[in-house]
């Protein structure tokens, strides 16, 4: 059986959750990182030296970085379905797996880290403001998109919808003013509905 390593209050671990449960592969999930410590241990570390989660073990192989291990398992147990055998889809795919980091995340994090996980007291709330208004377009841009395409990496669910879903999850429940994206609601509502997204998808965002 595979183990994943990590808290499901992480959105990285939240992606490898939704895409184990879409491939159908049976996994148990063990808590570490946060509160539940456990990543400066050499047992860990010799699996992931950055110290940081998730981490998927497959048999003798370990996997960190929360999209390669994504890619892996839709790779693996769901050619074909999670992952396109069209060269061409699978790089629309890719595409917007690696904005939801390198956009999205990084826009987001700041005011998720500010307002949720962080005392009022000392919330520097320029920088919230900063990411919040970074945040807000990049949605902007991902509504466009889906406005024109059923899924992000075009007509059929792939990967990039399990990496995009979590994010969509903490932007639309955290306390924040938002904008009516009715692209983008309309297909993060079909994204939360599926079996597999459930579990992914804690509540309250923390």
């Amino acid at each position: 059986m595979l183990i994943l390593w990590g808290r499901i209050t992480s959105i990285n671990v939240q992606k490898a959750v939704f895409a184990l449960g879409e491939a159908g592969v049976a996994f148990e999930r063990r808590d570490v990182g946060g509160a539940f410590g456990g990543l400066q241990t050499p047992e860990y570390k010799a699996m992931n030296p950055n110290a940081m989660i998730p981490v998927l073990q497959d048999g003798d192989l370990a996997i960190w970085e929360s999209n390669a291990i994504v890619r892996y398992v839709a790779a693996r147990y769901g050619e074909g379905a999670l992952w396109p055998r069209d060269p061409g889809a699978r790089a629309q795919a890719d595409a917007w797996s690696d904005w939801q980091q390198t956009v999205v995340g990084a826009s987001m994090g700041p005011a998720f880290l500010g307002l949720i996980r962080t005392p009022p007291e000392k919330r520097d709330m320029a920088a919230i403001e900063a990411s919040i208004a970074k945040t807000e377009a990049a949605f902007d841009l991902l509504d466009a998109h889906l406005a024109r395409s059923r899924h992000v990496g075009g007509d059929t669910f792939t990967f990039a919808d399990v990496v995009l879903t979590p994010s969509a999850h903490r932007w639309l429940h955290m306390p924040v003013e938002r904008k009516a994206r009715p692209a983008l609601e309309r297909w993060y509502a079909a994204m939360a509905a599926r079996p597999a997204a459930v579990p992914a998808l804690p509540l309250p965002v923390v």
